[in-house]
């Protein structure tokens, strides 16, 4: 497994309630926003934009909510976020990366202090953590596009580092500075990707039981269910007779 990244592909594609369905959307949309109102409107002139917009259209994002978001920033009445990262250490010592994008600091990092404390966590400074994690772009296409040889030629040809396969799919690593080229080069080749995006990727995920796997994801809940936080990432792999139980 790909650490917690891979591990959230499969509960999303387990299913979520539509509230937490809507969250995702609203989040979805706040990147939009940001990402047009920080360059051109114009995914296609707009890389973080054009990413942004295919992550949406992955996770069935309907398109007007997608439209809406890009022309919020075209007229100028769009919030002005700070983005902001978020470093500590929730059960047993498991490395958490916290991405955010708000518009009141001090709300935002009250609250997020509170979710750590709280789950049995703690929250640390800036770089506390990040340095076991290498800042990735993760390019993830379906099972049935090709065996892994066949994926793996096409990621190396458009510049890829690393690829990993397994009978769910094929998750495909670069640079963070080259995501957008790499994915049109192997859309060109491959066809559209299931989703495209930045990753933080754990360099050596750490096994749970399941006792600290309970605890784990009741902190990373609560963290995704603020509306401030856009991304939780850990260096934590769960083994498939503890996912199992979960």
């Amino acid at each position: 497994m790909a650490g917690h990244s891979k591990w959230a592909n499969i509960q999303h594609r387990k299913g979520r309630q539509d509230a937490i369905r809507s969250k995702l959307f609203s989040k979805l949309a706040k990147e939009i926003t940001v990402a047009a109102k920080m360059g051109d409107p114009d995914p296609e002139k707009n890389p973080r934009l054009r990413l942004a917009v295919k992550e949406a259209k992955s996770s069935s994002v309907p398109k007007d909510v997608i439209d809406r978001a890009i022309k919020k920033a075209i007229g100028g009445d769009a919030e002005n976020y700070d983005e902001i990262r978020y470093e500590g250490y929730g059960p047993n010592g498991i490395a958490i990366i916290v991405e955010a994008m708000t518009d009141n600091r001090n709300r935002t990092a009250s609250n997020v202090r509170s979710y750590f404390t709280k789950h049995g966590g703690d929250l640390g400074q800036t770089g506390s953590v990040n340095f076991m994690f290498d800042r990735k772009g993760e390019i993830m296409y379906k099972a049935e596009v090709g065996d892994a040889d066949t994926v793996m030629m096409a990621a190396l040809e458009a510049g890829a580092d690393d690829v990993e396969s397994d009978e769910e799919g094929h998750w495909i690593y670069t640079g963070d500075t080259n995501l957008a080229e790499v994915n049109a080069a192997l859309e060109a080749s491959l066809g559209e990707s299931e989703h495209a995006k930045l990753i933080w990727k754990p360099q050596a995920p750490t096994l749970i039981d399941l006792e600290t796997a309970q605890k784990l994801m009741k902190l990373i809940d609560v963290l995704e269910d603020d509306d401030d936080v856009q991304n939780v990432t850990g260096n934590f792999d769960i083994p498939e007779d503890v996912a199992a139980q979960l």
